[in-house]
């Protein structure tokens, strides 16, 4: 049975720096693609980044590259995703996600298996 809780929304002002993160149980992150994702009122949801542990990348959509940072702890067994330098842009409901149902790896990855999400607001 594979749990995923994301944890670290909230508010915070523009420019400031948010740290979520996301535990895993049922899958190992090590071994597991794994995404962030997220969806603003009215727009269609986005993938924001992923991780493939097998090959040691990362991917990022171009909306948050260089601002925002995935990342995984193994002792923890928790995705994490930094954002920096955040604007009214970002604020979203972000989910994380976990096992790609087609075996690749990346932001366009159909995962099989999803959080409840954590809300972050940029004002």
């Amino acid at each position: 049975h594979v749990q995923l809780v994301e944890s670290g929304g909230g508010s915070v002002q523009t420019g400031g720096s948010l740290r979520l993160s996301c535990a895993a149980s049922g899958v190992t992150v090590s071994a597991t693609c794994m995404g962030w994702f997220r969806q603003a009122p009215g727009k269609e949801r986005e993938s924001v980044a992923a991780i493939d542990p097998t090959y040691g990348r990362t991917f990022y959509a171009d909306s948050v590259k260089g601002r925002f940072t995935i990342s995984q702890d193994t002792d923890k067994n928790t995705i994490d995703l930094q954002m920096n330098s955040l604007n009214a842009e970002d604020t979203a409901m972000y989910y994380c996600a976990a096992l790609s149902a087609d075996g690749r790896c990346g932001l366009r990855s159909v995962f099989q298996f999803w959080g409840q999400g954590t809300q972050v607001t940029v004002s």
